[in-house]
């Protein structure tokens, strides 16, 4: 909450993964939506009613934004975005992860999760600034859809890389929350990409 509260006029929104929702429960999720527009990272990735059950408590606290897998298929996808549309929030669908084991499984089927994310009326997509190619062919399929870009910083991912290859968001998290000064980390960030 402190950094968030820190960096609020630097950030566009706070993203949030389960480690912290189950640390903090779902009340995390409505403090820090009352700073900032949050995007709850669940990478939701079940049946469609459990998906819907999910998105339903977390956008109910607050959340504007929630990220799902598509690889669960277009049924488990559209429950979140239906979810989301009933609440006015957004969903971004991942189609590659930023880290090295993605390649094994997601990032041959990436281009199929993102023409899927298109049809099925995702907001978004989520594509790795560990790998600026993938971003390219991925906003190649998905057009004018928002492009989130995990993997900035402590993954060795590079901002202005990911932005030039058609990232429309940076996602950044440990090189500001785990730096000895956070609105540094930040500013250097925002400096990096001009």
């Amino acid at each position: 909450m402190r950094i968030a509260d820190l960096l609020k006029d630097g950030l566009d929104c706070v993203k949030v993964g389960y480690p912290l929702i189950l640390a903090s429960g779902l009340d995390v999720v409505r403090r820090l939506s009352k700073m900032t527009p949050v995007i709850a990272d669940l990478k939701v990735a079940d049946i469609p009613n459990t998906n819907r059950l999910i998105c339903e408590q977390v956008l109910a606290a607050g959340a504007f934004g929630i990220i799902a897998h598509a690889f669960t298929g277009r049924d488990s996808l559209e429950a979140c975005i239906e979810a989301a549309r009933r609440a006015g929030a957004e969903v971004y669908a991942v189609t590659e992860m930023s880290h090295p084991g993605a390649v094994e499984f997601l990032a041959p089927q990436a281009e199929k999760m993102a023409t899927l994310a298109a049809d099925a009326g995702a907001d978004g997509v989520v594509a790795p600034a560990t790998r600026p190619d993938r971003i390219r062919l991925i906003r190649s399929i998905v057009g004018d859809l928002t492009i989130i870009s995990p993997g900035v910083g402590a993954q060795g991912g590079s901002a202005r890389e990911a932005l030039a290859a058609g990232a429309d968001h940076l996602i950044v998290g440990r090189s500001i929350y785990e730096s000895r000064d956070p609105r540094v980390a930040l500013d250097r960030i925002l400096a990096e990409i001009g």
